[in-house]
């Protein structure tokens, strides 16, 4: 197998010739051999995991906790000491600002989120968080003022749906703020809890134009960078997401006096609804997936025979209609597992983001800047949700992928090595200067 080094320049050497978006492709600028303090970030990385720390070595910080608070309160105080201007948006964002020498230039927006999933990893969202911080950091070090001004953004409750960004491109709706959270709170009253303002929540909100582009570093979450032992993930899109929470009613009845034939088994059904989500969803060629990742059967008991069944149902893929078309399929099998089982299925969809591509210009000037720097890299979609296919919505965005080791993510043993998050920091600040260049 060819090192991460030989592949950059050999296979892979085309990806810098890819379709121009709109930004032009620049493949080198005045302070190519500007780098981050690796060591720096790392330590940054470690000291931001102590806040809600689990014994299974990862962090429990989900968004609106005290955790939470805590772990955006250290961010702030990094972002101060990189000489940015530090504000929270009436939705609960956080932005670290830096004038540039244009004034008539839109700024350049990079950053992630630092809120985990519960007992998830220490990689996730911090690396794009921090590493943006420590790009801030090298240009004030090294004494350049970019022309476009510069604004790091930490969105927050990304893990809980990107509430964040959706609030910063218009798409958090009123009905939204009343969902529960897995801190206890609602999206209302976190958004407070953190510094928001929820009665001036459109004030949060960026248009088309407002933002010159957005770049988001992060971990791939899945192994293909490390499986073929690559350095940067250039993401060519972000997958569509679509969550429906799902509820079966049948009949609740006595276990042992309630004969097999006689039962309407909520439990049977879901069982059957299990199965055939994965037989749908894996029916036809491509890269879509689907989960059923929560139930609870009620009234819970053992000795009494499951009446209602609360479940969910997310699918993904990078091509929306397919989503449309797979969720169709789904609900039709309901009605035939529904007429088997004596049940009825109802479906409520609670969160629905779009797919996105990313800015075809920007990909070419990471792939660049990679190449620049001696990293191997490749084309790849994400197939996780990101802040940045909101971003997409109002600006040219994209995505930097360092590995993560044995495709391993939310979960305590999510790794990525101090020199994959250093290369992949490097690449985001040249990629910032590149485009800063145009």
């Amino acid at each position: 197998m060819p090192s991460r080094r030989e592949f950059s320049r050999t296979s892979l050497a085309a990806l810098g010739a890819a379709a121009l978006g709109r930004w032009p492709v620049i493949e080198r600028h005045a302070h190519q051999g500007v780098r981050i303090n690796g060591d720096r970030l790392n330590a940054h990385l470690k000291a931001l995991s102590a806040f809600g720390a689990n014994p299974q070595g990862g962090v429990s910080r989900v968004a609106y906790s005290e955790y939470d608070r805590l772990g955006r309160e250290y961010v702030m105080g990094l972002m101060r000491e990189a000489g940015l201007t530090v504000t929270v948006d009436t939705a609960g964002n956080i932005h670290g600002a830096r004038a540039g020498s244009d004034p008539a230039k839109k700024p350049l927006w990079f950053g992630s989120h630092v809120d985990s999933v519960p007992e998830g990893g220490n990689y996730d969202g911090p690396v794009g968080s921090l590493g943006a911080i420590e790009v801030a950091q090298t240009l004030k070090e090294r004494g350049i003022t970019t022309r476009h001004p510069i604004n790091v953004v930490i969105f927050q409750n990304e893990e809980g749906g990107t509430v964040g960004s959706r609030a910063i491109v218009g798409e958090l709706h009123e009905a939204d703020l009343d969902l529960g959270t897995r801190s206890g709170k609602t999206i209302r009253s976190g958004i407070t809890f953190i510094g928001g303002n929820v009665p001036r929540l459109a004030e949060a909100q960026r248009k088309a134009g407002d933002v010159a582009a957005y770049i988001e570093l992060h971990i791939e979450q899945g192994g293909n960078l490390d499986k073929e032992q690559l350095n940067i993930g250039v993401v060519e899109g972000i997958v569509g997401i679509g969550w429906w929470d799902v509820t079966i009613e049948g009949f609740a009845n006595h276990a042992g006096t309630t004969a097999m034939n006689d039962r309407r088994d909520a439990m049977l059904a879901f069982a059957r609804y299990t199965d055939m989500v994965n037989r749908v969803v894996t029916s036809e060629p491509g890269r879509q997936v689907g989960t059923v990742g929560m139930v609870m059967a009620f009234p819970g008991a053992r000795n009494v025979i499951p009446g209602k069944v609360q479940c969910s149902l997310e699918l993904r893929d990078l091509d929306n209609a397919k989503i449309t078309r797979l969720f169709e399929r789904v609900r039709a099998e309901c009605v035939k597992i529904g007429e088997a089982t004596g049940t009825t299925f109802a479906f409520q969809s609670t969160h629905q983001s779009a797919s996105a591509m990313c800015d075809t210009g920007i990909m070419s000037t990471i792939a660049a800047q990679a190449r620049g720097l001696g990293l191997s890299h490749r084309q790849m979609p994400s197939g996780a949700g990101h802040d940045a296919q909101h971003m997409a919505k109002v600006c040219p965005s994209a995505m930097i992928f360092v590995p993560s080791i044995k495709g391993i993510s939310h979960a305590p043993q999510e790794f990525s090595t101090p020199q994959d998050i250093t290369n992949g920091a490097n690449v985001l600040l040249q990629t910032v200067l590149a485009l800063d260049a145009k």
